[in-house]
């Protein structure tokens, strides 16, 4: 029985909230490879035609909560393996999958390489940022050890953002150039799975 309205659990009404986080727990099992894109039409349908936390439950109740990151290294195709900021910018974010080497290479230009919610393709991954008269941003994900190995003349190589995880957790090694530019590495925190009790049902280990 739940505290606010005396309903079971699974009569009382989702909120939009509660949607949205079943969405992102959709997502982020087709990230990791649990679902294929022909059964996520079927699960964000069933998701947003629900009315009650039941009938989120029943779509969802399979899937870690988000923010459970098991599955770092995935037998996937590369999304790409270079970005380009030539007098322009580039952006590479989101649920995107990382080839073994990638290019992130600036001019008169800048751009961002968002890694905090990508997957890679091998336990080493190894980046290459040159920022000319430019300026690249590298965010990285917590649980990866992160080494940084670039150079900066007249310009700034940052190394913010290397850092040692858990034992045995895919590594990323940046190197590269800045020259008259810039390349800065920062650690984003990663999100903590929501209140279990906005998804009744859920154990705190489930």
């Amino acid at each position: 029985m739940t505290e606010d309205s005396g309903l079971p659990h699974h009569d009382v009404l989702a909120s939009d909230e509660e949607r949205d986080r079943a969405t992102e727990r959709v997502r982020e099992a087709l990230a990791a490879g649990r679902i294929d894109m022909s059964e996520l039409d079927d699960r964000l349908t069933r998701v947003v035609r629900a009315r009650t936390r039941g009938e989120l439950e029943v779509a969802t109740g399979d899937l870690p909560s988000p923010g459970h990151r098991d599955a770092l290294v995935v037998g996937r195709r590369p999304t790409s393996r270079m970005a380009l900021g030539l007098f322009g910018g580039f952006a590479r974010k989101g649920e995107w999958i990382v080839p073994p080497a990638f290019t992130a290479w600036s001019t008169f230009g800048g751009g961002l390489l968002d890694l905090s919610e990508a997957r890679f393709t091998s336990q080493d991954t190894r980046v290459l940022a040159v920022s000319l008269w430019g300026g690249t941003k590298i965010v990285l994900p917590e649980d990866v050890d992160v080494e940084v190995k670039g150079i900066g003349i007249f310009g700034l190589f940052g190394r913010r953002g290397a850092r040692r995880a858990r034992p045995g957790a895919p590594r990323i090694v940046i190197r590269g150039l800045a020259l008259w530019g810039a390349v800065v590495t920062e650690t984003r925190t990663m999100k903590a799975p929501p209140d279990q009790k906005t998804l009744p049902g859920r154990g705190p280990d489930s």
